[in-house]
């Protein structure tokens, strides 16, 4: 069988390996959702800018949970399964490796079009939250998506390797996800940060992943009140797909099979 079919299979794998965890399913899939539901009570009404608190940060919660599922899910599973010697018994099999990446990165898109899916109904169904019509926001939906959330898995994989042991993960990836979604434009509009932390967060995918949900499910006129006074779809584009080449070469720098104790 070719490394794809071996992907494929290994990705079915993965997901009914991450399905079987409650607590991860839980965590991952009802996150977002409290955010969203917690800031929407909080902020019930419009930005300055007339916009609802709701719609926008729904933008952000898409953006935060595409992280979560890539960046900080890898970030904390694959040194867990090196601790276990589970990459160590992997490499040793006939199983091409690129395979193993194929199966992660096909779970993570799955489990990340799930809890995308479920938080767009929810935000429809309970905080007034409007979807575009136009099938040119899709589009625009569906590359972002992509390419967030393949920039997130791979520097979720090199991330990985950051960590000498699975139980000091979180302790490392939690607080780099948490800092990350309070200077993009998550929680507060984007603009309202001061400049020096626009500057950094400027950076880093996530702003850019938040920008470019904010123009799919934001009125065209909001693009005003962005730091450019545009939506900047090109620069996002642009600045995405250079994370994911930045992501994958870390990976190929930095990950190991082995634990260090194992040398």
């Amino acid at each position: 069988m070719n490394v794809l079919t071996l992907g494929v299979r290994r990705g079915r794998l993965e997901i009914k390996q991450f399905l079987r965890s409650r607590e991860s399913v839980v965590f991952t899939l009802a996150f977002p959702i409290i955010m969203v539901t917690i800031f929407s009570l909080i902020y019930p009404g419009e930005l300055d800018s007339g916009v609802r608190y709701s719609q926008y940060i729904v933008t952000g919660m898409i953006a935060a949970g595409l992280l979560a599922t890539g960046f900080q899910g890898l970030g904390m599973q694959i040194p867990m399964e090196r601790d276990k010697g589970v990459l160590k018994r992997l490499a040793g099999t006939p199983m091409p490796k690129a395979s193993y990446f194929l199966g992660k990165i096909l779970m993570v898109l799955a489990i990340g079009a799930i809890c995308t899916a479920l938080l767009l109904v929810y935000a429809v169904l309970f905080v007034g939250v409007t979807l575009p019509t136009d099938p040119a926001k899709w589009l625009t939906f569906a590359w972002v998506f992509v390419l967030g959330i393949t920039g997130c898995t791979l520097l979720g994989i090199a991330a990985s390797s950051l960590v000498s042991t699975g139980r000091g993960a979180s302790a490392v990836v939690t607080p780099i996800a948490l800092v990350f979604q309070f200077i993009s434009g998550v929680y507060f509009v984007f603009t309202s940060l001061p400049g020096w932390m626009q500057q950094v967060a400027a950076l880093f995918p996530l702003k850019w992943m938040c920008q470019g949900m904010r123009s799919v499910f934001l009125p065209e006129a909001q693009a005003a009140f962005e730091p450019a006074g545009s939506w900047e779809l090109g620069r996002v584009a642009l600045v995405l797909v250079a994370w994911v080449v930045i992501g994958l070469g870390l990976c190929m720098l930095t990950f190991r099979w082995t634990s260090r104790r194992d040398g």
